[in-house]
């Protein structure tokens, strides 16, 4: 059998009202984490939060839309053209534009083993996004 996976994301297993896509379960994979987040215009309810408690490392990329992403009070731009990599100690928040954004994250613990959340998983749990 192809090892390979290919889905629409619109068409993946969603959580919080279709927002939340749990594209690594849908595509198998088991080395890191990976969610697409479809975000409305000008949201600020995506959670201040930090990974001190797992130790794990984020990358965020705009798939579509604009917004900023702030990085212990400090904000950059976050949008098709920028990409970014956020360390587990980091506070973080992501703020989202006036056209809403589509956000791809992607985490993992260097060293260590990827253990995927149960609200990653398909039919899981909703995340805690407020």
């Amino acid at each position: 059998m192809a090892d390979y996976a290919v889905k629409r994301i619109d068409e993946m297993d969603a959580a919080l009202y279709g927002s939340f896509k749990r594209a690594r379960a849908e595509l198998g994979v088991a080395s890191f984490g990976m969610q697409v987040i479809d975000l409305p215009a000008s949201f600020d309810g995506y959670p201040s939060h930090d990974h001190s408690h797992d130790d794990q490392e984020e990358v965020y990329l705009a798939l579509r839309g604009t917004g900023e992403l702030e990085v212990d009070g400090e904000r950059m731009p976050l949008d098709p053209d920028h990409i970014a990599r956020v360390g587990p100690a980091e506070q973080r928040k992501v703020w989202v534009g006036p056209e809403g954004m589509r956000l791809l994250v992607l985490g993992g613990v260097p060293g260590r083993a990827y253990t995927a959340p149960a609200p990653s998983e398909i039919g899981g749990p909703d995340p805690k996004m407020v």
